[in-house]
């Protein structure tokens, strides 16, 4: 169990690594192709179409090759990915490149995700916590690595760092051996008593039935709403404090850094912290929290107060994607197969269409305005969390851990 958890973390340690690169690098890249900004924006949004594809197509290739084949394929797709954009070939291969890149860690993390919720009967909220925190530290990493980098004018080796790790997490998922876990990771199909097998042309295509489709739907848009929420506020908040208080650039990337290092702290107690006090209570006051400091947010005059609001933020916000995945599949037993794919696709949907709409605020309405929108998109995530509350599991866990 202990190497399936630290395999999935290096895994996520890659994804962390890979959701950035592009970004990191982009101003040199399109430089150096002479391209515009918009063409980079159609490079980004088509590495996200390739993540939304991985995630949807995962569970399908999870049946044919297994969790481990599946992996190893997105994994070795990631890796030829990241070495073809370290060669700077033509820009429309970009494109192809990119469709590429993001399938293979779309897969790995929906994959993955789904592994560690199956696997880990106990703790699992901590577990998927751990990942998140090797996300968050991915993510943290590779824009400084590509600023030292850009400076010494070596920027494209930043896609053979991520590529290089890719490597190493190939090299372990191949090499590895589970004991008793090694039949979870090569089945190549959802799991079922013998009995069932001569009814498996009666199985249906969706495991969901009667209130657990109502409850798809809550964390379907839960995690439309989050994933978007959280990429506004990456993606706006330097221009957010730079149109509001005044910063320099410079200063007002500081913000984007201070969100995920105190992402990445508050990971390392969110899944303890939700299992203590419920999955539901953990999800309901990270929520309520993050929409009152979102609130005081457009208020805010003092550049001090504004980074403490940031940094606040981001440890609230910190456990809530990896404990709401968690408790959206304990809900719907049965699911655990096809829901964390489900989820992170929504949440895949939304970080791509809502910083739409945040970038449309942001040239049209006041930086004040555009704070405020962000609290409006919190107000419905807390919402629905307060409607996720409300719903109490009879036969929601194959446990009777106080996290349900």
């Amino acid at each position: 169990m202990k190497k399936l958890i630290w395999l999935g973390c290096l895994s996520y340690f890659v994804i962390g690594l890979a959701h950035v690169v592009l970004g990191s690098i982009l101003p040199v890249l399109l430089e150096h192709y002479d391209q515009s900004y918009s063409a980079g924006g159609q490079l980004i949004f088509t590495q996200f179409a390739g993540f939304l594809a991985g995630v949807l197509i995962s569970p399908f290739l999870n049946r044919r090759f297994g969790k481990r084949g599946g992996i190893l394929i997105a994994t070795g797709l990631l890796l030829v990915a990241e070495v073809a954009y370290t060669f700077l070939p033509p820009w429309g291969w970009m494109y192809v490149i990119a469709v590429a890149a993001g399938f293979g860690f779309g897969m790995v993390e929906a994959v993955i995700g789904t592994v560690i919720i199956a696997a880990v009967t106990e703790g699992t909220a901590v577990a998927m916590s751990r990942l998140e925190v090797l996300f968050g530290v991915g993510a943290l990493l590779m824009p400084l690595i590509s600023s030292g980098l850009i400076a010494a004018g070596w920027w494209k080796l930043s896609f053979l760092i991520v590529a290089a790790f890719s490597l190493v997490a190939l090299i372990f998922w191949s090499k590895g051996r589970f004991g008793k876990l090694q039949p979870l990771l090569d089945d190549r199909g959802p799991r079922r008593p013998v009995t069932d097998v001569a009814s498996d042309s009666h199985t249906p295509r969706f495991p969901y039935k009667g209130k657990q489709w109502f409850i798809l739907g809550i964390f379907i848009v839960f995690f439309f709403i989050y994933v978007g929420t959280e990429m506004s506020l990456v993606n706006f908040m330097p221009a957010i404090f730079i149109a509001k208080l005044g910063m320099s650039e410079s200063g007002a990337a500081l913000t984007v850094t201070c969100f995920w290092l105190a992402m990445s702290i508050g990971r390392l107690f969110a899944g303890v912290l939700a299992e203590k006090i419920s999955y539901r209570v953990y999800v309901l006051g990270s929520c309520l929290l993050t929409v009152v400091l979102l609130a005081l947010f457009p208020f805010t005059e003092h550049r001090l107060v504004a980074f403490i609001i940031i940094i606040l933020l981001g440890l609230f916000m910190s456990g809530l994607f990896s404990i709401a995945l968690v408790f959206s599949s304990k809900l719907m037993p049965g699911t655990e197969e096809s829901t964390p794919s489900i989820m992170i696709a929504s949440g895949g949907i939304g970080g791509a269409i809502l910083p739409l709409l945040t970038g449309w605020s942001m040239d049209h309405l006041q930086a004040a305005q555009t704070a405020g929108l962000l609290a409006a998109f919190a107000t419905v995530l807390f919402l629905l969390s307060i409607a996720a509350w409300r719903i109490r599991p009879g036969r929601d866990s194959g446990h009777t851990s106080p996290g349900h």
